[in-house]
């Protein structure tokens, strides 16, 4: 190991010199401690090295230590079901052995070295293999099946093939290389800034189906897209990431808490490992990777967790699976970068942040999509990533959110006033917007109903329609409003009440299908059209308004997936009562 010797501590931030031969993110340890930490500024021989532990007692003098390599993730067997800090630390495994608190410079590898995995070849000896084909596969959890690839970069004829019991760092094959013999075993290391190699990127059209309606409905996310749910405090973000983690169609879920609050994510350690994977039926855990990094620890380790993070989920989208990746929040993760550039003593941008705040964002959204993977099989993986921002007071205009919006395809823009008013999902539909909605029309139409962009556009419109006349209604009353903006007014509170308030904590209608979805929304406008040609025929207002079938059009989000057939009792007693009124003024029902 080379070394250094510290000249200067700054909080998280250690200056040593003697450190001409190290390299930009090298992971050094400091002190006779040994705390871990990463070079981000190289002058001359001196060294900036932001300290992913307490730095409280360093001084000038003590030694630092490089190691040469950069900030790696192990990759192997043994991901699922746990849960890592920053820094991809074992938190149960350090729990186990110093107790609740991680104690300076402790070093745990991250992935068990004795646990014995069941390996299954799926190749043979005198098989050619090339990076990114499956040499095995090992059952992790009971929904998982962990294939193990062959690295990047490596190629050539297999000439041993392990099948049985092995640990992850035991030898699983050979392979005769244009450069002699290669020793493979389960376990890749892999630099967390870098991605992972692919071999083509695909087109963005097929939707990650969510349950949730405002989002598949209006603002759907493709797999392997972007977005970001920002909002201000208490206005649902963790809850809808949840949902999103529960009822997304991924595979795997790999969520971070990166500088939230500890209780909050207490509640996120808590829960997880209790909800049930509504797909199976067993623990969510069972297909789930937790890294938490909470408020309180230093916050060097929040800038590295979004990029442990994904570089886990792009390990497994590499493997085919569909990934979808929750970053709360990326607030937290800009502030870290913000107090690291001000020890720095870099030139600040807007607000104190770095100039290269957005470049940055950019680097890891970019991560995201979904591809044909390396492998002679040509598997399909998708990463979707979803980012919550944190802006403060819930002003859209900071520049975290600015950059954010500027980078992300979909926008889910939280609104306080919702929230309060306890209308959840708290997504403001006059703010959000998908630009994947025209990419994906096709494909939700083809699943829910051929009419479904029409009836998504008219719902959109009745909203839009509903925001200006409630501007009238403010300033001189809702007497000034004709008969027909009043229903109006009462179809669009059916939309937001009826279709777009979804109950997380409902068994039922915490998920939605598409097909019940568009059954839900062909109820609610064809209630609002044939109200208005009521009300073409002279029909009284009260009388369309308290149709004895609206009770049973705002119960419908509790009506269970397999009695979908129900919506077609409804619509049939809606024809009957609607075309009496229309009668009644002498027209046809239509």
């Amino acid at each position: 190991m080379k070394q250094g010797r510290i000249v200067k501590v700054s909080g998280p931030l250690v200056i040593a010199e003697g450190m001409a031969d190290a390299k930009m993110y090298d992971v050094v340890r400091v002190s006779e401690k040994r705390l871990i930490g990463e070079i981000i500024e190289l002058r001359g021989d001196r060294a900036s090295i932001q300290v992913y532990e307490d730095t409280a007692g360093l001084g000038p003098g003590e030694p630092v230590f490089s190691t040469g390599q950069p900030l790696s993730v192990e990759l192997a067997p043994g991901l699922i079901e746990s849960i890592f800090d920053g820094i991809q630390r074992p938190l149960q495994a350090i729990r186990e052995r110093v107790g609740p608190r991680i104690a300076k410079g402790i070093e745990v590898a991250p992935l068990d070295r004795d646990k014995k995995w069941k390996f299954q070849p799926t190749v043979k000896v005198g098989d050619y293999v090339r990076p990114g084909d499956i040499l095995g596969k090992v059952k992790e959890t009971s929904l998982v099946e962990h294939r193990i690839m062959v690295p990047p970069g490596v190629e050539g004829r297999i000439s041993r093939i392990h099948e049985g019991e092995a640990t992850i760092t035991d030898d699983i094959a050979t392979l005769e290389t244009d450069g002699g013999e290669k020793n493979i075993q389960m376990l890749q290391k892999w630099p967390v800034r870098q991605g992972r190699p692919y071999a083509e990127k695909l087109p963005p059209n097929i939707p990650m189906i969510t349950g949730q309606r405002v989002i598949d409905t209006f603002f759907p996310v493709a797999k392997g897209g972007t977005a970001a749910v920002p909002g201000p405090f208490g206005s649902g973000k963790t809850v809808v990431q949840h949902q999103l983690a529960k009822w997304a169609d991924a595979e795997i879920i790999v969520y971070v808490g990166c500088g939230e609050r500890g209780n909050e994510m207490t509640d996120v350690l808590r829960e997880f490992p209790e909800l049930k994977d509504p797909h199976t039926g067993e623990p969510l855990m069972k297909r789930t990777v937790l890294i938490a990094n909470t408020s309180d620890m230093p916050v060097a380790a929040r800038e590295a967790s979004i990029y442990t993070g994904i570089t886990i989920a792009e390990y497994f989208r590499d493997m085919g699976y569909s990934v979808a990746m929750m970053a709360d929040s990326t607030s937290r993760w800009a502030e870290a970068l913000r107090e690291m550039s001000g020890r720095l003593e870099e030139m600040p941008g807007e607000e104190g942040y770095p100039a290269y705040l957005s470049s940055r964002l950019a680097e890891f959204y970019e991560r995201a999509g979904r591809v044909i993977n390396l492998g002679s099989d040509g598997r399909e993986g998708a990463l979707t990533v979803v980012g919550a921002v944190s802006p403060p007071g819930g002003d859209f205009s900071e520049p975290v959110t600015q950059a954010t919006l500027r980078i992300v395809k979909v926008f889910w823009g939280l609104d306080a006033q919702l929230a309060y008013r306890r209308h959840f999902p708290a997504i403001n539909w006059l703010l959000s917007y998908s630009l994947y909605t025209d990419r994906l029309d096709e494909w939700i139409s083809g699943e829910a109903g051929s009419d479904w962009k029409e009836l998504r556009t008219e719902a959109m419109g009745l909203l839009q329609e509903e925001s200006e006349l409630e501007e009238i209604v403010r300033l001189v009353g809702v007497d000034a409003l004709s008969i027909k903006d009043r229903f109006v007014l009462e179809a669009a509170k059916s939309v937001r009440e009826d279709y777009l308030h979804q109950n997380a904590f409902h068994d039922v209608d915490t998920y939605a299908s598409l097909k019940k979805q568009y059954r839900m929304l062909r109820l609610i406008i064809e209630y609002y059209r044939q109200g208005m040609r009521a009300l073409q025929a002279d029909a009284e207002l009260s009388e369309v308004i308290n149709l004895p079938v609206r009770e049973r059009i705002s119960r419908a989000k509790y009506i269970p997936e397999t009695d979908i057939h129900t919506f077609d009792d409804i619509e049939a007693e809606l024809r009957d009562q609607m075309g009496a009124l229309i009668s009644k003024g002498g027209l046809e029902y239509a």
